[in-house]
Order: C-alpha cells, then sequence, then structure tokens
C-alpha cells in the first residue's frame, strides 16, 4: 500500500536501446548490427528491425551474420556508452513520476502511484510515454501492473495494463520465463509441462519447492503480490561544485584567491566524504557585467587537500581580468577519481607530493600530455625494453629490473669494423680511435619473430660491454648470422 492507494509500477523494455541510439545520430538504411568482441570473436551485440527481419539474432557471429545478409551495416558497440544513455532516459522519465530506477542495462522502472491522474489515467499516460519515445527514435515496450514483477512481466513478453488488485488474469498466459528465472530452468518447467504462468500457479508448491528451491516460488508470489518486493530509487550521482555570491565585487588577485580557498576547503571536505579525488578543476568567475572567466586546473594526480591545490591555481588567478569587479565564484571539480583513505606511516611522502605538484605545475603551461615518463615494457629486445607515457597518468615503477646491465644512453646500431665472435681489439666510432681495454660477454639475444622490425633482421645478436683505454664504457653486439660489429649504446 502506498498512501491509501495499491501501488502502481511501469516498467519499460527497450529491446533495441543500443542500435536505437547509434541511428539517432546517424541513421542508416537497411540492416544494421552493433558489434562486440567476445572472446576473441566479434559477435552481434544489438539489431535493427531489419536486420531482426532477414533471421540475424543477438549473439551470433558477425561473419555468419554477413554471410546471411551480405548487405549488412555495422559498428562497434559502445555498453558504457549505452548506460549513461539509459541515465538520460531516466532523468527523462522523471517528468511522468518522481521515482524512477534503471531495471538492467536496458529498462526503466517507474512508480507511478498517485501520479496517472496527471495525465488523464493510465492508458493515457502510457500512450504519452509511447509517442514520445517513438518520436525520439526509439523502440518501447511498456507493461503496468501492482507489482514489479507483473510489470517486468508484460513489458517483456505481453505489453499491457494489469488490472488493480489481481494481475493474474493478465499473466496467466504469460510464459514461465516472464518471472524472470533462468533459462535452464524455464527449460526444465516447459519440458515438465509447465508452459505459463497459469499452469505455475495451479501446480502443487511443495514438490517444486523441492525440486526448484524457494527461488522459483518467490518471483511467482512477487509477480502476484503476495510477497513484497523491494522498490528502491537510484540515487543520483553527487556533483562536486560550490559556489559563493558576494556582497560586492572583487578584483584583488589577494581576494581571488581568499574566496578560492574557502571555495576549496568546502569542495574537499565533500570529495573527503564519497573518497574521492579532484583531476581537473574548473574555477569561473562572472564579472559584474555578466562576463565569465575561467581558469582550469589539470592535476597529475587525484587530490583533495586545499593546501596543496590552493597555490597552482595562483597563476590562472594572476591573469584573470576582472573588469569592474567580480561578484561571483564558482568551483567545480570537472573529472574525479577514487581516492581511497590511506594509512599514514612513519614514511614522509613530501618528495612524491612535491614532484606531483611540479608536474601539475608545467602542465598547466606546457599540457600534461607532454611531460612523459619511461615505464618498463614486456620486452626483451632493448629498443623494446620501455615506452614512454605521459607522467601525469602512469606510476613510476619500482620493479624495473634486468638481468644484465643497460646503458643509460641507447642509439640506433653504429657499424664499426671488426672480424671474429669477439670484440675487436682496436677500432674507430665517431672519428675516435678507440682501444678495448676489457670486454664482458657475452649476453645472446634472440630477436621476437611476430615483430616486423627491419632493425633486427640479421638475427641473434650477441652483446659486449666494453671499456676502452680512452675511457668510453660502450655496449657492442655481434651478428653471427651476417658476420658484422655495431655499437648501440653508452654506459654512464
Amino acid at each position: 500500500m502506498f498512501n491509501g492507494k495499491t501501488r502502481r509500477v511501469v516498467s519499460l523494455w527497450f529491446p533495441r536501446l543500443a542500435s536505437d541510439r547509434v541511428l539517432r545520430a546517424r541513421p542508416v538504411d537497411g540492416p544494421f548490427a552493433l558489434t562486440l568482441k567476445q572472446n576473441s570473436a566479434n559477435r552481434i551485440y544489438c539489431l535493427n528491425q531489419a536486420a531482426l527481419a532477414r533471421g540475424l539474432h543477438v549473439g551470433m557471429s558477425y561473419a555468419d551474420a554477413r554471410a546471411f545478409c551480405p548487405d549488412l551495416q555495422s559498428r562497434a558497440a559502445d555498453p558504457a556508452q549505452d548506460q549513461r544513455f539509459l541515465q538520460v532516459l531516466s532523468r527523462w522519465a522523471t517528468r511522468y513520476c518522481p521515482w524512477v530506477g534503471l531495471e538492467g542495462v536496458d529498462g526503466l522502472v517507474m512508480n507511478i502511484t498517485g501520479a496517472a491522474h496527471l495525465f488523464g489515467g493510465e492508458p493515457a499516460m502510457l500512450a504519452d510515454m509511447r509517442n514520445r519515445l517513438m518520436r525520439a527514435g526509439l523502440s518501447v515496450q511498456i507493461g503496468l501492473a501492482d507489482t514489479r514483477g507483473a510489470a517486468w512481466a508484460l513489458a517483456h513478453f505481453g505489453e499491457g495494463i494489469a488490472p488493480a488488485g489481481d494481475p493474474l488474469p493478465a499473466l496467466r498466459a504469460l510464459p514461465v520465463a516472464a518471472l524472470r528465472i533462468d533459462e535452464q530452468m524455464s527449460t526444465t518447467l516447459q519440458r515438465l509441462g509447465l508452459r505459463s504462468i497459469g499452469d505455475l500457479a495451479g501446480a502443487a508448491r511443495a514438490p517444486l519447492t523441492r525440486r526448484f528451491g524457494p527461488g522459483l516460488l518467490l518471483r511467482l508470489d512477487q509477480a502476484l503480490g503476495a510477497q513484497p518486493e523491494e522498490l528502491s530509487v537510484q540515487a543520483d550521482p553527487p556533483h562536486y561544485a560550490v559556489r559563493m555570491t558576494l556582497p560586492e565585487p572583487i578584483g584583488l588577485v589577494s581576494d581571488v584567491m581568499a574566496g578560492t580557498e574557502r571555495l576549496l576547503e568546502s569542495l574537499c571536505s565533500k570529495l573527503k566524504t564519497h573518497e574521492m579525488g579532484a583531476r581537473i578543476l574548473c574555477l569561473s568567475l562572472r564579472r559584474v557585467d555578466h562576463d565569465h572567466q575561467q581558469v582550469e586546473l589539470r592535476l597529475a594526480r587525484p587530490l583533495r587537500d586545499p593546501h596543496r591545490i590552493l597555490p597552482l591555481f595562483e597563476r590562472g588567478i594572476h591573469e584573470i581580468e576582472s573588469g569592474f569587479g567580480i561578484d561571483q565564484l564558482r568551483l567545480q571539480a570537472v573529472q574525479v577519481e577514487p581516492l581511497p583513505v590511506q594509512q599514514i606511516t612513519h614514511v614522509s611522502g613530501a618528495g612524491r607530493e612535491k614532484l606531483e605538484d611540479l608536474i601539475s605545475r608545467l602542465g598547466t603551461r606546457i599540457g600534461l600530455e607532454n611531460i612523459q615518463r619511461f615505464v618498463p615494457a614486456d620486452s626483451h629486445i632493448p629498443e623494446r625494453s620501455f615506452r614512454s607515457e605521459p607522467a601525469a597518468y602512469c606510476e613510476p615503477s619500482s620493479s624495473w629490473s634486468c638481468p644484465q646491465p643497460r646503458p643509460i644512453c641507447l642509439f640506433p646500431p653504429e657499424p664499426i669494423a671488426g672480424r671474429g665472435p669477439r670484440p675487436p681489439a682496436r677500432f674507430r666510432w665517431r672519428r675516435m680511435s678507440l682501444t678495448t681495454g676489457r670486454a664482458t660477454g657475452p649476453e645472446r639475444i634472440a630477436p621476437e619473430w611476430w615483430l616486423e622490425d627491419d632493425n633486427w633482421r640479421s638475427g641473434l645478436r650477441d652483446y659486449w660491454r666494453v671499456e676502452t683505454r680512452q675511457g668510453r664504457r660502450l655496449w657492442l653486439f655481434y651478428t653471427p648470422q651476417n658476420p658484422g660489429w655495431f655499437v648501440q649504446g653508452e654506459f654512464a
């Protein structure tokens, strides 16, 4: 019961949500499919009506689909974007009632108790929903009943409105799969002759419980209203933004910094409550002439410490033109990342914090993507044993180890004169005459045959560490297949 009235629940099912979303932005004539890579194979993820009419179905391989339908057009699926689109639809649905929740990955559930009369009754409300969604290019199936289970069953298998008080007449002819049970249980029930919800409702309960457990009858009782089923609204995601309206306009840098400090303390307190850290902050300043100026700050690491963030704003605030004064400040964390609470230890992390702040300061001038860091790569080839990545988006590696020392300076192989498998006693390199003092090696490195690299076409390499009498410490290698000597690096 809800405020003295029978609860009424609407279930909206979007059977082609993913394809409808894509085709809304870029329509396609003819059969269309979205594909998703699963177990090293591209499979059909979602289809439009034209593709369904050709006999294609979700889950079949893309190669088989093209064989059945040569004119099939396809694109890659994006499940994350589909979920964001479903969130948008849930906000749109609040025009009919204040309570809207997500139902799986392709549906919505709504508690319209006491709201249908505002739209001329339940049939008129559902008709309005359907018309608006169809005009938006979305296919939808709608069910309405007293319970969540009954509304879901009608939306997926029947479409319609179950009368208030007794949903069984509207559900009697629906298959047992409409009770939200798994496919194996549904198949077993059909083999036993229990093909519809009406058959299941009239069967003896004790044998069903012994064979299938309490879950089957629980789903049946939830659909018929004999057992309650919770309807919990999905909480809105937290909004990380704070604002300050000033009684008098300000224009001094010190005043703007003081206002920013107060906003930072409030915002960081909210971030700490949700164990989040800001990666991108945007400070908006409204002038008295209603012109807006912004200062964007990109951080090398997620932060919620106002004392570390505030100095990073100083350079951008100095460049602001205050005009006749600023009367409103707004600070928003545009991008946030999880930042769980960490145990405080006696080991100080001040050095790392200073490095992160330095990267943030430099990033505001030249861009965080332009500050690179070397990180290890899974390869024994010297040129491929590391890669360069933005320092703000990767962690320094503490496990970068190699069984053999590697030179600090690597360069493309440079040929030198020499014969035999041992390093030459004397050789010329870069117009210098060098004499070998001590040679350590060899270290044999085989090419990675699965990669195409012209520099490794010669096959095996035998590497030597050579210390010359002139003070140079070089990294030489010999190629047995095509005899020759090369210099590739220099030790510090």
